[in-house]
């Protein structure tokens, strides 16, 4: 069996996934990096952020995030009790999400001067032009994901994660290559490389891989007795559009409110932020989906729990003291990622202080994602998107009077309270629905593993003060030595205090790094 139809375990698989979306978060801030080089925090950067709100606006619409969280449950039915069945109903399923988002496509394609002023009201008429050429490359670029999506759940089902990780690096890869090439025509090359990686990356790999397997047939169809039960599973996601997901576009269309660069430096932020979520959470949350989907089809409720649990207890012990350290380094980290080329120290402090705000938060995104899987792998889609749409509502005047009264720091903590808002509304519901098994534990392993980080914290800071003595002359060599030697310290003094607070979770890793020496 080659590589790339390989079956994984749960460990193996959250291991795979975690690795990929580590390489695919750092190529994301390698292929930031060269926007900040070559654009810096400019009106032609912001505009590029700025054209993905109406193409991931299409994608959250037709509920391309979560059709493998949609279409797993029932091809799973499906290819159990009769596997020919399956794949008619695979094909149904992909020939209405083929025609859909063709439709949405065409349409954005056309009306693309009149949405561009939507995603980026503060863009005076020239850069309104340019935001729409952006828009037309782009917006085709989700016919690929989704569809390819449908064959990623194929993937999911076989237990087959190799492809799924891959695809976003050669994504990823494609758009560096694409925009290096073509720079001199500014960030259009690497619009045309967001199309060309979607197409190859996140179609043609996937169809090629669920085609090696055995007994794939497709052909399009209309009807399948299925296709209304997978429709009234995914409506809910397509109707309501929970903070979680439109995050990011509010933060680019209110962004674009708070002047020139306020949506760049919010942008490189929230890619370092997305590190950590996307290593730890995200993939955690895909390992886990599949098992506690199948926990839940064989009636099996303490082993759903007790899984369930375990993943939220493993993802919040490494996200916690993680983005702590984050916190204390953010200066230095941005400088070294990105103060280069046109990105300037000024860029540069406005990019960390909004970090900051961001990672305060990011144990919360690991929360919501581990847990909005045990709804959805009990096949409900309604609660969670219903307790984000409010969520959303909420949190829309939160951006507006933050972007007009603190710029881009305001957008930044709306993007924090709404999110913290969310996490609890969406435990509260499940306490009150299930009860508190599935939290067990976890209040009093969060406290005490915030009072270790903070007092890890302490000697974490001296690098970074002796550091910023030597920012002016030799930014990058300080900054390396501040984020290499605050590591240290707050690894060591972790560990230490975590012997006498956690012991059943710092005696791994110190049987591991330092007994052994």
């Amino acid at each position: 069996m080659s590589l790339w139809n390989r079956r994984q375990r749960m460990g193996s698989a959250a291991l795979l996934m975690g690795g990929s979306v580590l390489l695919s978060r750092f190529m994301g801030l390698a292929r930031d990096k060269v926007i900040s080089y070559y654009f810096g925090a400019t009106r032609e950067s912001d505009i590029y952020f700025a054209a993905f709100v109406i193409p991931d606006f299409i994608n959250y619409l037709l509920a391309g995030a979560y059709f493998s969280i949609t279409l797993i449950p029932i091809l799973a039915e499906r290819f159990r009790e009769d596997e020919k069945d399956g794949w008619r109903f695979f094909s149904a399923a992909v020939t209405w999400v083929g025609l859909a988002v063709s439709i949405l496509t065409v349409a954005a394609f056309i009306l693309a001067p009149e949405l561009a002023r939507l995603a980026a009201p503060g863009l005076d008429a020239e850069g309104h032009a340019r935001l729409a050429r952006f828009l037309r490359i782009i917006v085709p670029a989700q016919a690929a994901f989704l569809t390819g999506a449908c064959f990623t759940a194929i993937l999911y089902l076989r237990k087959q994660f190799f492809i799924p990780a891959v695809s976003p690096l050669v994504y990823n890869l494609v758009i560096i290559s694409a925009g290096i090439w073509m720079r001199r025509r500014g960030m259009e090359g690497f619009c045309w490389g967001v199309l060309w990686g979607a197409f190859l990356g996140n179609f043609l790999l996937p169809v090629l891989a669920v085609r090696q397997g055995a007994g794939m047939t497709f052909i399009p169809r209309f009807r399948h007795p299925q296709l209304k039960r997978f429709f009234l599973l995914a409506l809910p996601l397509m109707l309501g559009q929970s903070i979680v997901v439109l995050d990011e576009q509010l933060i680019r269309i209110f962004g674009s409110l708070a002047g020139t660069g306020a949506v760049s430096w919010l942008n490189y932020a929230r890619r370092i932020m997305l590190v950590p979520v996307g290593v730890v959470a995200q993939a955690a949350g895909v390992a886990s989906y599949p098992f506690l989907a199948e926990l839940f089809a064989r009636k099996d409720t303490v082993g759903f729990f007790n899984t369930l649990n375990t993943a939220l207890r493993n993802t919040l012990v490494v996200l916690v003291p993680l983005t702590v350290w984050m916190m204390i380094v953010a200066r230095p980290t941005v400088t070294l990622i990105f103060q280069q080329g046109s990105f300037t120290a000024h860029d540069a402090a406005r990019t960390a202080a909004v970090l900051q705000i961001f990672l305060a938060v990011v144990f919360c995104w690991g929360f919501q994602q581990i847990l909005g899987r045990g709804f959805y792998a009990m096949q409900d889609t309604v609660t969670p998107v219903v307790v984000g749409t409010l969520a959303t509502l909420a949190a829309v005047p939160f951006y507006f009077f933050g972007s007009r009264w603190f710029h881009a720091h305001g957008v930044a903590v709306a993007s924090a309270v709404s999110l913290g808002l969310y996490t609890l509304a969406l435990a509260l519901w499940w306490r009150h629905r299930f009860g508190s098994a599935v939290f067990k534990g976890l209040g009093t392993m969060l406290i005490k593993i915030l009072a270790v980080s903070a007092a890890a914290s302490l000697p974490a800071l001296l690098p970074i003060r002796i550091a910023s003595s030597l920012q002016d002359a030799h930014p990058y060599a300080a900054s390396f030595g501040a984020i290499a030697g605050s590591g240290l310290l707050f690894g060591m003094a972790f560990l230490a205090a975590g012997r006498r607070f956690l012991p059943e979770m710092v005696a791994p890793l110190w049987e591991r790094f330092v007994k052994r020496r």
